[in-house]
């Protein structure tokens, strides 16, 4: 933050802080969503409803900065005294004004059945987390130990051109051999692992593709979930959110409500719904099984860039262009922490295996971690030069959620898990870097991509990491004798 002193003059220092501060209250205020009642609050003030030229995105953010202009002069005149006091009625029913869309009966099942899924794998995860606990101390150590010098041994195994634009977002199947790779062209490659050969191009989205996710389960050995039925959900810059087959190039079904770039999409861990983020301000929640929207939630004062589900479906993270985080209880529709301490927009989250901790990652270079339990962060690192594009916390295939109890080692000790020892993020600087969740200390830096990494992504077997970018690249990186964890 610039301060007066030698090559900034104290009148600059000050001229900056204030335009900060201006930002700053304006992203706090929350205007609707809804075209025709931020219209019908222009006309309320006093203000043309529309100006030449204007979209509904320019007409919301006009709405935003007179109500913070109005809010300063109001603030000016109780500080002398001369605003007459309101009718408190009034100030009341501006308090209570409603921004929540009314919810149809389908949202109150799907709260239930995401409360019926949840509970179950939370007392599972709580289950393994006290075995986990009868593990001594040193054990984890050594465990630990081991896992930072085999990340340390990672370097790059490949790279495929992916498109004639650049790559925006890679992810690995659930079973770790085909990567799904959007790009700013609006296409989806599907690549083989490891030789990163074209499988199939998937063909729908007309513009840039903002997020991928694969169906839980989708492509496991011994999965009841067929090629011919979802196994893909993708958002682009159209507004539209495609779902697909492994068997078509073409969407088998579209999820339309957006009226502005789809950001990310995520999965619920049940299959059952779809998160989706938007630049309009919302996310929403999607019925894959019938093509509904079930949700739509505000919150955000900007466009919303990421959602994520913890581990055990009961908790969804968003974030975005605000530079803040909210975490909603899926079951009661409430906002439980928020999330506060970014200087620039939040890009990316992710949910560590633990269910309770958040990975946040944002264009002030930082990536901060949020404990739901204490309603408060509780680490952070400086993670890369520039802007933190993606981050992945590992789960491994040891997720405490699914119930696997820790292994027994030879001596018939308990084995520490492997899930959650370490996440992967990516950035402006070209880098792509692995970090200790244990001390958020860097394991290991991976260069190689010529432009910003847009994307990164690791295995649940922990073999390989993935990465896209500016450069049209799809990279590959892992050991040598190509072993994981």
């Amino acid at each position: 933050m610039p301060s007066a002193g030698p090559g900034l003059a104290p009148e600059r220092a000050s001229a900056f802080q204030e335009q900060m501060d201006r930002r700053r209250r304006e992203a706090q205020i929350v205007v609707p969503t809804d075209d025709e009642r931020v219209r019908a609050r222009l006309r309320e003030i006093g203000q043309p409803i529309t100006l030449f030229g204007e979209d509904k995105a320019l007409r919301r953010d006009r709405l935003r900065k007179l109500l913070a202009i109005e809010a300063e002069i109001n603030a000016a005149e109780e500080e002398d005294g001369d605003e007459e006091m309101r009718d408190a009625a009034d100030e009341q029913n501006e308090q209570e004004e409603e921004f929540y869309t009314k919810g149809s009966q389908d949202l109150v099942e799907c709260r239930k059945r995401i409360a019926r899924y949840s509970l179950p794998r939370a007392k599972k995860r709580l289950m393994v987390q006290k075995v986990e606990a009868t593990i001594p101390l040193r054990t984890h150590v050594k465990f630990r130990k081991a896992i930072r010098e085999r990340l340390q041994g990672f370097e790059l195994q490949g790279s495929q051109t992916a498109g004639e634009r650049p790559v925006s977002i890679t992810r690995f199947s659930p079973n770790g051999e085909i990567i799904a790779a959007g790009n700013w062209g609006g296409g989806i490659k599907l690549l083989n692992v490891p030789g990163l050969d074209v499988i199939r191009t998937l063909r729908g989205h007309t513009d840039r593709v903002g997020g991928v996710s694969w169906y839980p389960d989708a492509t496991l050995p011994g999965s009841t979930v067929s090629p011919d039925s979802v196994n893909l959900a993708s958002g682009g810059a159209e507004g539209k959110v495609h779902l697909w087959s492994l068997n078509k190039d073409t969407p088998i079904s579209t999820l339309e409500g957006h009226n502005q770039r789809v950001c990310r999409v995520e999965f619920h861990p049940s299959g059952q719904y779809l998160a989706s983020a938007s630049e309009d301000t919302t996310w929403r929640l999607w019925d894959v099984e019938t093509s509904t929207e079930l949700l739509l939630q505000e919150g955000h004062s900007r466009g919303v860039f990421t959602v994520a589900f913890n581990t055990d479906g009961s908790l969804l993270a968003s974030a975005g262009m605000d530079s803040i985080g909210r975490i909603w209880d899926l079951r009661t529709g409430r906002t439980v922490m928020i999330l506060e301490g970014h200087i620039k927009p939040i890009y990316t989250l992710d949910w560590g295996s633990d269910g309770h901790r958040v990975l946040s990652g944002s264009g002030d270079g930082w990536v901060k971690c949020w404990d739901v339990r204490k309603v408060q962060p509780v680490g952070g690192i400086g993670a890369h030069k520039s802007v933190v594009s993606d981050l992945r916390w590992y789960k491994g295939q040891d997720d405490p959620s699914t119930g696997t109890i820790p292994e027994l080692d030879e001596q018939g000790a308990r084995r520490p898990k492997n899930s959650g020892t370490f996440f992967v993020s990516g950035g402006f600087d070209k880098n792509v870097n692995i970090f200790s969740a244990d001390d958020w200390s860097l394991v290991q830096s991976l260069s190689g991509h010529t432009g910003n990494v847009h994307s990164v992504d690791v295995s649940r077997d922990a073999r390989w990491i993935v990465s896209g970018g500016y450069d049209r690249t799809v990279k590959l990186w892992g050991r040598n004798d190509g072993l994981g964890l």
